[in-house]
């Protein structure tokens, strides 16, 4: 199988730099740009099946590409971005004010570190090495999946067996990283933007 995974476009809340979460923000007019960069890219290849979260800034990103291959989008909460809780909606600023203490906690890279009313980012990974092993069972043998940075970055992690307490992946909006994997995994390209053609920007990891 080959795996493409792609960043959603610029949202509304990482051009004001608000954590996101599971909110579902908005894409921004980049964000939109972004998205039919992406969609071009993957323009006449041999693209097997197309997997997307549900929130609307990664099931924008998939449509534009779906439209272009004549293909479905097949949604699974599971590729949702992490639960950041208390922190959804806030900036870092806000946080650090509003939550010291969860904030400095976040910030050691702790991996079972359960943001208030949220997930940990063993609990992203756990998820997302089940979704994608399910993905990869399903047979396809080129697939795209649209997702967020924090819960692609995760799913790098566990396919690349990464400890969890490292974090080495800042993934761009509309970035595009490729995996190879067969009896073993390789990675062909990480956080790949030059298809974005000048239309580069945004950032936050959640």
């Amino acid at each position: 199988m080959i795996l493409y995974c792609v960043r959603h476009g610029e949202t509304v809340f990482n051009a004001a730099g608000r954590i996101q979460g599971q909110t579902d923000s908005e894409l921004s007019a980049l964000g939109r740009a972004q998205c039919q960069a992406v969609a071009a890219a993957f323009a006449g290849q041999p693209i097997d099946a197309i997997y997307s979260s549900p929130l609307r800034r990664a099931r924008e990103g998939a449509e534009c590409v779906a439209q272009q291959l004549e293909l479905p989008v097949r949604e699974d909460a599971r590729l949702m971005e992490i639960h950041a809780g208390v922190f959804q909606g806030l900036d870092w600023a806000d946080i650090q004010v509003r939550y010291p203490r969860e904030a400095a906690a976040w910030r050691t890279q702790d991996p079972d570190f359960r943001i208030p009313g949220g997930e940990s980012r063993r609990d992203l990974m756990n998820r997302m090495g089940i979704v994608l092993r399910e993905i990869r069972e399903s047979g396809g043998r080129q697939v795209v999946i649209v997702a967020h940075g924090g819960s692609l970055s995760a799913g790098l992690k566990v396919l690349l067996e990464i400890p969890a307490q490292r974090n080495p992946f800042n993934l761009g909006n509309g970035s595009i990283s490729t995996l190879v994997w067969e009896q073993d995994i390789k990675l062909l390209t990480l956080n790949l933007t030059d298809h974005l053609h000048g239309a580069l920007g945004g950032g936050g990891d959640l």
